[in-house]
């Protein structure tokens, strides 16, 4: 079986099983995180069908994306999710999917859903299927090793790889998402950072108008207030698709779980990165 072997354990989380497990606990217990430990209930309402999550090095972005896993605990478990992440690297194709195979983690092994995944590229008709896109990208790996901690190996995903982030593009890949993930136990994560290296309060002024329109469920709201503001987020396509989804999958509900900026975390205020988590809920 194809294995895709990370690329940011040791950097971006911990290297190892143990002291992994124990950074995201460490997450869920820190004083912006949930601040307890997560109740995996297995047959909950599933009424979550979207989330936004950050994708920074874990001491400094894993106490907002707690938030967002902490919340999925109790909803109970997807049997697939589709993470979409933004290209940093440039390398492969413009919207990338790859179909088979696992990625590894120091806690274990987590399985593509080959048949999902293949719908999925049928469905949108612009997604190409390339393993380069994902070789050296972090923002769709770094979510893995929370779904690991809640699920073990009991879940399967799909990766798709947003190089290519304009409005019409994104939808698509949403559309097709949501008509494939009508018929499963699915969830749709997308995965973004938000304002990168300015100060702190102008990140926060950012971040609050592009998090509004996300808020409202508005994705052209949401493109126009992040061109019309310089907003630098990085994962503008994968957001676009998950509200796109979400809606189509019969969220009637957008929800701010948590945010907070670089400076939050470790005390430097005048050059952040800002991150934010949230919940999309029938």
């Amino acid at each position: 079986m194809k294995t895709r072997s990370p690329c940011q354990a040791g950097s971006f989380y911990a290297g190892t099983a143990q002291s992994l497990k124990a950074q995201i606990e460490g997450c869920f217990a820190h004083r912006f995180g949930p601040g307890k430990l997560p109740q995996r209930v297995k047959a909950g309402p599933r009424n979550i069908v979207g989330l936004i999550c950050p994708h920074a090095g874990y001491m400094y972005s894993g106490p907002v994306a707690a938030h967002a896993y902490h919340s999925l605990a109790v909803d109970g478990k997807p049997d697939v999710v589709v993470i979409l992440g933004p290209n940093h690297t440039g390398r492969g194709n413009a919207l990338a999917l790859m179909n088979e195979g696992v990625w590894r983690t120091p806690l274990g092994d987590a399985e593509i859903d080959t048949s999902t995944a293949m719908q999925i590229v049928d469905e949108s008709r612009i997604l190409d299927i390339d393993d380069s896109a994902h070789m050296f990208e972090h923002s769709i790996e770094v979510q893995l090793p929370f779904l690991q901690y809640l699920y073990a190996s009991t879940f399967k995903f799909v990766p798709i790889c947003f190089l290519m982030q304009d409005l019409e593009s994104s939808r698509k890949v949403g559309r097709a998402v949501a008509e494939v993930l009508s018929r499963k136990n699915g969830l749709v994560i997308a995965s973004t950072d938000m304002t990168h290296y300015e100060s702190h309060e102008q990140a926060q002024r950012k971040d609050k108008m592009a998090i509004n329109a996300v808020a409202k469920m508005d994705a052209d709201l949401y493109c126009s207030t992040v061109e019309r503001h310089n907003i630098s987020t990085c994962g503008c396509g994968p957001t676009v698709a998950v509200i796109t989804a979400a809606k189509l999958l019969n969220a009637k509900k957008a929800q701010l779980l948590c945010y907070k900026t670089s400076g939050d975390i470790v005390g430097e205020f005048s050059s952040v990165v800002g991150y934010f988590s949230m919940s999309f809920t029938k």
